[in-house]
């Protein structure tokens, strides 16, 4: 791979704790692209948790070892964590031992982004991933060898030797990245282009939120705004208004998307700018995937590209793993059941998600893993409400325990509590503590024309799961 224009890191030697999550996969994949030595460690790998996905990374020659701290040998090497990583994890005492210098995943991420000619930075509390991989996508296409630091693999560039594209190594002067507001780390970020989808609840409050994407837009020189979102045109109205670009579905601004025409799994729309008109039509589904769209295109045009090409790009964009992923159908037609893995779990994803899905016909049966027990606390009431005013008399929805994979946490909101809550509002919610028995109760109640959803982030062994509900399925029938 390219090393970029920032430079080669050749020489420098890193170890990644926590190397095969979300964030820290792609980080690492751009290290090692850019001519950096890289090691790591993960729990999941100690755990067995989806090999193929370590085999991926040491295919890189990425070197893994145990969590154990027996990979931290030199103060050499530079040892990068999240910021959820505790001191007491064995690697970080080994690096406080050796006196290594430490990074967290944001400061190193965005160390590499700042120091890139060409900064395009996307924010919002939903459809990050997937505006980040649209503008990727759109800029791959057009010729200008990005770099895309993503959280999701991106299945355009998905190939059989590289099945966990989350990163793209570019040699042009384009970085593109997700920037995350849950540990304030957006703050850390210099775009010359911002991109802002929406402003919601999700490990935030709002005032704290308005303040972070705010300020974040306010470095910008120019920001791709949707002013469809109440927040975020609340935003865009403190902002210079010769620095904006703004864009809304079925609403006034620089760029509108006007006639939808939605299908199960795509979506078209009339692209309205400067009094010109123009189809556009996309490979992957539901309203808010059309507001990703006009973001992307819009943040392709301010870095250069014209509009009519990026249109072009968009319509080949196929989507990323697990964002409304349809794993398999078993049966024909309007008779067949359908999976579909989503990385919904905060009120406007899953909203997003159930209003896409009841655009057509069929009983949803939703096996939703919260990500957290301080999320859940923080979003209960509007997490409740999305689900309630979405769901169908028919629907069912189940409830498993959060995800948990080790260190301290006050468990002060449960998915019981949930499900309380949801039944107290007339919902067919249920919680079953243990994730392999709610997908069988949703696999053994499954009829002809139903739509599985499994939903949840996190935690990528619930692609998996989707996929073995889609096998379990074959097998009743």
């Amino acid at each position: 791979m390219a090393n970029g224009n920032n430079g080669p890191l050749d020489g420098r030697r890193f170890f990644l704790v926590g190397i095969g999550g979300s964030g820290m996969m792609p980080l690492a994949m751009i290290l090692a692209g850019r001519g950096a030595t890289v090691e790591g460690s993960d729990r999941g790998l100690d755990q067995g948790r989806v090999p193929a996905k370590f085999a991926a990374l040491a295919a890189l020659g990425i070197r893994l070892h145990p969590q154990d701290g027996s990979g931290v040998i030199s103060a050499d090497q530079l040892v990068v964590a999240s910021a959820a990583v505790e001191d007491s994890v064995a690697d970080i005492v080994a690096a406080t031992r050796l006196g290594c210098t430490r990074m967290t995943r944001a400061q190193l991420l965005s160390d590499l982004f700042n120091a890139s000619g060409l900064r395009i930075g996307v924010a919002g509390t939903s459809g990050k991933s997937t505006v980040t991989g649209m503008i990727g996508w759109i800029l791959h296409a057009t010729g200008r060898d990005p770099t895309v630091m993503n959280g999701a693999v991106m299945t355009n560039f998905a190939r059989p030797d590289a099945p966990f594209a989350s990163a793209l190594v570019g040699g042009g002067d384009a970085f593109v990245s997700e920037v995350d507001e849950s540990d304030g780390s957006i703050a850390f970020y210099r775009p010359n282009i911002a991109v802002l989808n929406n402003v919601s609840l999700d490990h935030k409050g709002l005032d704290e939120l308005r303040q972070l994407f705010g300020d974040f837009a306010g470095r910008a020189t120019t920001t791709v705004i949707n002013v469809g979102d109440e927040e975020a045109a609340a935003l865009a109205a403190r902002l210079p208004s010769d620095t904006l670009l703004t864009f809304a579905v079925d609403g006034p601004a620089d760029m509108t998307a006007e006639a939808l025409a939605p299908e199960p799994f795509a979506i078209a729309f009339d692209l309205v700018m400067g009094g010109a008109r123009r189809r556009v039509r996309l490979a992957v589904p539901g309203r808010h995937n059309v507001a990703n769209a006009l973001a992307a295109i819009g943040a392709a045009m301010a870095a250069g590209v014209d509009r009519d090409a990026a249109v072009r790009a968009i319509e080949g964009f196929t989507g990323l793993k697990r964002r409304f992923e349809r794993v398999g159908t078993i049966g024909e037609g309007a008779a067949g059941i359908t999976v579909i893995d989503d990385f919904g779990h905060n009120p406007d994803k899953i909203g997003a998600t159930l209003d896409t899905l009841h655009a057509f016909p069929g009983r949803l049966l939703l096996l939703f893993q919260p990500h957290g027990y301080g999320p859940l606390k923080v979003m209960r009431r509007e997490l409740v409400d999305s689900l309630a005013t979405r769901l169908a008399p028919e629907d069912v929805l189940v409830l498993p325990d959060p995800v948990y994979f080790g260190g301290t946490v006050a468990r002060e909101v449960t998915s019981a509590d949930i499900v309380a809550d949801l039944v107290t509002r007339g919902c067919d919610a249920r919680h079953v503590p243990d994730r392999a028995d709610a997908a069988a109760m949703l696999v053994a109640m499954a009829r002809a024309g139903d739509r599985i959803v499994v939903m949840g982030a996190r935690d990528d062994t619930l692609g998996l799961l989707a996929r073995e509900m889609v096998e379990s399925l074959r097998a009743k029938t």
